[in-house]
């Protein structure tokens, strides 16, 4: 007999309509199986086996965040099949900074009414964030939420986990004067500073789609486009080069988040002049009128992922990462400064 409450769909929270969103996600996340998934979706908990071949002592390495109010863009396009991609990468980017590699990934979507359609969309961004990842999407919850949320309206969040070899564990406290400092370049904007962006372009239906000549297509278009996935990228270059420390540029930009991959007495140098900025962040700051600091302290500025590494190993390194489809560039050197970054 089907689980069915009346009352429950009086209150706002249909039952079915959760069942008919799992049987239109199923094909979806069959795109992200890998040899360690042990249980399908349904279940209390996802069973993945780790495969420890060639890892010695394994140590578990975990991220979780969220899309943020970049999910408001995608209410106002009506367009949910890539903000899975954000909140994959947001974890995922993490996990790798480590030297991790993520095995298997989990996703939370609360909504004020539960579309069974809306949500097969949502989850096939995840989907394909997994799958740009080499990772299992292996279970999830949908909670419907009256009430809470409007009717249209979800938050969306992830957690995942990976692995790496304690020994491989990347180790910050060998950085030194003189490393080189590498730049990925990022796709736009990613999942952070959309509060700023916001606030800047004064988001409506209208103005997101609306073509912008000096961005090259409408500004919704860009501003959803999904947040870069490195894992492939990192996993290349940490199996041609020694990679001393790994920085993901989220919430905070240059300013916080390459300090955090810094020993004591090491600043980043940066060239001003070769950082690559996306044409979006030269759009966010003369609209906003924002300074440049400022942008710096928000934005990715096109740089999604920082790595150090010996100055004789740059070119090997950005060869490695542009082998596996991503562009890299050097941006600067490490410095004996405890200022954490240097913009000159």
């Amino acid at each position: 007999m089907k689980s069915y409450s009346e009352s429950y769909k009086e209150a706002g929270v249909d039952v079915t309509a959760g069942y008919k969103a799992v049987e239109l996600m199923k094909a979806h996340v069959a795109r992200t199986m890998t040899d360690g998934v042990l249980s399908g979706i349904g279940g209390f908990g996802g069973l993945f086996e780790i495969d420890m071949t060639d890892i010695k002592r394994p140590v578990l390495v975990s991220g979780t965040d969220g899309v943020g109010t970049k999910l408001k863009l995608a209410f106002l396009m009506d367009k949910h099949d890539t903000v899975g991609i954000d909140c994959v990468a947001m974890c995922v980017n993490d996990i790798i900074c480590c030297g991790a590699k993520p095995q298997f990934f989990l996703d939370y979507i609360a909504v004020g009414k539960n579309y069974p359609e809306k949500i097969a969309q949502i989850v096939s961004g995840v989907a394909e964030g997994c799958v740009q990842a080499g990772c299992a999407l292996i279970g999830g919850e949908t909670a419907e939420m009256p009430g809470f949320y409007p009717e249209n309206e979800y938050d969306l969040a992830g957690f995942s986990v990976g692995v790496v070899d304690k020994e491989k564990i990347l180790d910050p406290s060998v950085q030194k004067a003189g490393d080189a400092v590498i730049a990925i370049k990022s796709s736009g904007v990613h999942s952070n500073g959309f509060s700023l962006v916001r606030k800047v372009f004064a988001i409506n239906e209208q103005n997101l789609h609306r073509h912008q000549s000096d961005i090259g297509t409408t500004l919704g278009e860009c501003l959803l486009t999904p947040t870069k996935i490195y894992v492939k990228a990192v996993m290349k270059l940490l199996e041609s080069v020694k990679v001393k420390s790994i920085s993901h540029i989220t919430g905070g930009g240059f300013y916080e988040n390459i300090p955090r991959s810094l020993p004591a007495g090491i600043s980043a140098k940066i060239d001003r002049n070769a950082v690559q900025v996306l044409p979006i962040f030269d759009l966010i700051a003369r609209t906003g009128k924002i300074p440049e600091r400022d942008m710096f302290n928000t934005f990715n500025m096109g740089v999604g992922m920082v790595v150090v590494v010996d100055k004789a190993d740059a070119d090997k390194a950005v060869a490695a990462i542009k082998s596996a489809g991503e562009d890299a560039y050097v941006m600067g050197e490490l410095v004996n400064s405890d200022e954490g970054v240097i913009i000159c």
